[in-house]
């Protein structure tokens, strides 16, 4: 696994701004769910999306440190899972939040607010747990990362879509309507064509890597999962909200994570792969266990 620090998957700026566009849509897809109604709703009742946030930005990267000391992954593998832990849940938990039978005003909810404080968070908790750990922080010392820029690029990319669609959504609404599941399966089905074609131009190094990488991620995914269900259950939370709280945890932006790396870290091989792996791997875990969901007696 020593050679994993040293491989460097090739992503020119083309590939970049074509990775920008697809994730823009890909939120302002989910943002065509959205509605001020959503959030005056949280208003009123707060404490299940707090939990959610809480196990979103603060139980998952606890979770994901804990198990870089206990399994002491590669450097830049630590950092990949790091990363992938700071950035908001992903764009198909809405969905899948739906197919468990969960709150699905809950979980767009979630999406919402964490997509928006991802501009501060997401920079803040990459630069903690990864100066937290040695062998990450010489990793960040190396790239000189600007929490600013960082700040900037998520919020172009997740929240400038996410005021357009919820636009759309309120002025046309037959618009959106019409346009809304087409656009989210389209956009899914665009954004896993593009991992693929992408690692398919790094295949040889993405081959050497990602062998040594699956294990850990879906450990870590696995992990996530348990962590908002376990956070959710103590806080005392309904099964409809824990079944959201639990999808929102255990599925991340690896689509973010992907362009951060690729625009702040240079394509380094074991946060690459561990951010694409994370993005094919939780669609597969999130439907399995949405259907497990679905399978047990209706929720309360």
């Amino acid at each position: 696994m020593s050679g994993i620090d040293h491989v460097v998957l090739n992503f020119d700026a083309g590939n970049l701004r074509v990775l920008n566009i697809i994730l823009a849509v890909v939120m302002f897809s989910i943002a065509l769910d959205l509605r001020l109604d959503d959030f005056r709703r949280v208003a009123r009742g707060p404490k299940p999306l707090i939990v959610g946030l809480v196990s979103q930005f603060l139980v998952l990267p606890t979770l994901t440190f804990l198990m870089i000391l206990a399994l002491q992954p590669m450097p830049s593998v630590a950092m990949g899972l790091i990363l992938v832990a700071a950035c908001p849940g992903g764009n198909i938990s809405n969905f899948m939040t739906h197919r468990a039978q969960g709150n699905v005003a809950l979980s767009v909810s979630m999406t919402a607010f964490a997509t928006v404080g991802a501009i501060l968070i997401t920079p803040a908790n990459i630069a903690f747990w990864g100066n937290l750990y040695g062998p990450t922080r010489e990793i960040l010392q190396r790239t000189e990362i600007d929490p600013v820029a960082v700040a900037i690029t998520v919020g172009f990319m997740l929240v400038l879509p996410l005021i357009l669609g919820m636009l759309v959504n309120a002025r046309l609404t037959v618009v959106a309507d019409r346009i809304r599941r087409p656009m989210q399966w389209l956009s899914m089905g665009i954004f896993l064509a593009f991992i693929v074609l992408a690692l398919a131009a790094n295949w040889g190094n993405f081959l050497q890597v990602a062998g040594a990488i699956i294990g850990l991620v879906v450990f870590h995914n696995a992990l996530a999962f348990l962590g908002g269900f376990t956070t959710a259950t103590l806080a005392g939370l309904s099964e409809r909200d824990r079944r959201s709280v639990t999808i929102e945890t255990g599925i991340q932006n690896s689509g973010l994570g992907l362009i951060l790396i690729f625009a702040f870290f240079g394509g380094l091989g074991g946060m690459a792969v561990a951010a694409a792996l994370w993005g094919i791997w939780h669609a597969i875990s999130g439907l399995a266990l949405a259907s497990f969901f679905a399978r047990r007696e209706g929720p309360a």
